[in-house]
C-alpha cells in the first residue's frame, strides 16, 4: 500500500483509536482480493453454460462449495490458533489460488464437484484467520471500527467484482478464474510479508501476569459464545433468504430479474455509503443494543416483503433490512473477539463463520419448501417473527457487556 493511499484511507476514517499500519495492509489486500473474486458470482453459470451441466448438477456443485466453506471455517480457525495466523492465511490463500486455477481445467463431473468443494474450503478457511488478525491488532475500543472498515472493503470488492465479472465472462471463464488465482497469490504474499504474526501466547493458569478477570470469565464466556453462535445461525438463515427466497418471490409476483437486480443493488450502495459513519457511532456502545436493533430491523425489513406490491415497496424493504445488516455485521465480529481470550480468536471466529456457512447450506432448501408449501406471505411473516426472537436472543446473551 502506498503512503498516499494509506494517508487517504486514514483521513477518511480518522475518528477513534489509530489502527496499526499492518491493519491497512490487510485491509488493502482484502479489498483487492474481493475485487478479483469471480468464482462465487459465476460458479453455477460456469457449470451450466460452459460445461453443459444441468441445473440440478449446478445446484449440487454450489452446495458442495458451501459444504467445503463450512468445513474450512472451522479448520482455518483451529490452524490459526495452533500454527499461527500468517502461516495459516498464506497456506489457505495459496490453496485457494491453486483450486481456483484448477477449476478452469477440471474435466468430468466428479473432478468439477471435488474442485469446487476444495475452493470453498480453502476460500472460507482464510476468513476466520483475517478476523482473528483484526481482533488481535485492534484493541477493544477499536474493534467495531476496524471490522466496519473490513466489511466496507468486502462490500466494495463484491459489488465491483460482480459487475467486472459480467464483462470478463464474455471472453471465457478460463481467463476469469486464472485472473482470480493470480490476484489471490499476490494478496497472499503481500499479507505474509507486510503483516506480522499477531497470535498471542495462551494464558496459563496460575500465571501472575495474566489478568484474573480473563481467567475467571472464560468458562462463562464460552457458554455465552455457544448461545451467540446459535442466534447467529438464525440470523444467517434470514440473510440467506435475500438471495434465495426474495428473487423467487418477486418473479412470482410478476417482476423481472432486472427488477430484482435493481432493488438489490440498493443494498450494496447503502452499505458503502453508511458503513463507515455507522461504525463510528457503534463504537460508542456495547454490542447488545446494536445487535438487537439490527436484528429487529433485519426481520422487519424482510417481513414487509409479505405485503410489498410495487417495486418501490420492495426497495423500501431492502433499505430497512440493509440498515439492520450495517448494525449487525461489524458488531457481531467484534462481539466474538470480546467474548474470548486472544489466543483463541481463530477457533472462535471460525465457529462464528461456520454458523453463517451452515445457514447458507440449510436456508435454500428450507426457503424453497416454504415457498411451495405455505407460500411467500407465510414465509416472510415467519421471517419477521424469527428476527424478533433472534433480537431478544442477542440482547439476553450480551446484555451488560461493554468494551473494556
Amino acid at each position: 500500500m502506498t503512503a498516499d493511499a494509506q494517508s487517504a484511507a486514514r483521513e477518511a476514517t480518522a475518528v477513534g483509536p489509530v489502527l496499526p499500519r499492518a491493519f491497512w495492509w490487510l485491509w488493502t489486500a482484502t479489498l483487492v482480493n474481493r475485487l478479483g473474486g469471480f468464482v462465487v458470482v459465476f460458479l453455477s453459470l460456469y457449470v451450466t453454460l460452459d460445461r453443459g451441466g444441468s441445473a440440478s448438477f449446478a445446484g449440487l456443485v454450489t452446495t458442495l462449495y458451501g459444504v467445503g466453506g463450512a468445513v474450512g471455517s472451522v479448520v482455518g480457525g483451529l490452524l490459526a490458533d495452533r500454527l499461527g495466523r500468517r502461516a495459516t492465511l498464506l497456506g489457505a490463500q495459496l490453496l485457494s489460488a491453486v483450486g481456483t486455477g484448477a477449476l478452469a481445467f477440471a474435466q468430468g463431473r466428479t473432478a468439477l464437484a471435488v474442485t469446487a468443494c476444495l475452493v470453498g474450503l480453502a476460500g472460507n478457511a482464510s476468513r476466520p484467520v483475517v478476523q482473528a488478525v483484526v481482533a488481535d491488532m485492534a484493541g477493544a475500543q477499536a474493534r467495531v471500527r476496524a471490522f466496519s472498515l473490513l466489511y466496507w472493503a468486502v462490500n466494495i470488492g463484491v459489488a465491483v467484482s460482480a459487475a467486472l465479472a459480467g464483462v470478463l465472462a464474455q471472453r471465457g471463464y478460463t481467463p476469469l478464474f486464472l485472473g482470480e488465482a493470480a490476484v489471490t497469490v499476490v494478496c497472499a504474499l503481500t499479507v505474509f510479508l507486510a503483516v506480522p504474526e499477531t497470535r498471542p501466547e495462551p494464558v496459563r493458569r496460575g500465571d501472575a501476569a495474566a489478568p484474573d478477570t480473563q481467567a475467571g470469565a472464560e468458562p462463562s464466556n464460552r457458554r455465552r459464545f455457544v448461545a451467540f453462535v446459535a442466534v447467529t445461525f438464525l440470523v444467517g438463515l434470514l440473510m440467506q433468504e435475500i438471495s434465495t427466497a426474495l428473487p423467487l418471490t418477486m418473479t412470482r409476483a410478476g417482476f423481472s430479474a432486472r427488477d430484482y437486480g435493481l432493488v438489490i443493488s440498493l443494498n450494496g450502495l447503502l452499505v458503502v455509503a453508511l458503513q463507515l459513519p455507522a461504525g463510528r457511532i457503534l463504537a460508542r456502545f456495547g454490542p447488545a443494543g446494536p445487535l438487537a436493533v439490527g436484528t429487529l430491523l433485519l426481520g422487519a425489513g424482510l417481513g414487509t416483503t409479505a405485503v410489498a406490491a410495487s417495486l418501490g415497496a420492495y426497495a423500501l424493504s431492502v433499505v430497512v433490512w440493509t440498515v439492520g445488516e450495517i448494525l449487525l455485521a461489524p458488531t457481531a465480529m467484534a462481539a466474538v473477539a470480546d467474548l474470548v481470550p486472544g489466543h483463541a480468536h481463530g477457533r472462535y471466529q471460525g465457529m462464528y463463520s461456520f454458523a453463517w456457512s451452515a445457514a447458507a447450506c440449510v436456508a435454500p432448501v428450507v426457503s424453497g419448501y416454504a415457498l411451495d408449501g405455505v407460500g411467500p406471505t407465510a414465509l416472510w411473516v415467519a421471517s419477521a417473527v424469527l428476527g424478533a426472537l433472534a433480537a431478544v436472543g442477542y440482547f439476553l446473551v450480551l446484555r451488560g457487556r461493554r468494551d473494556d
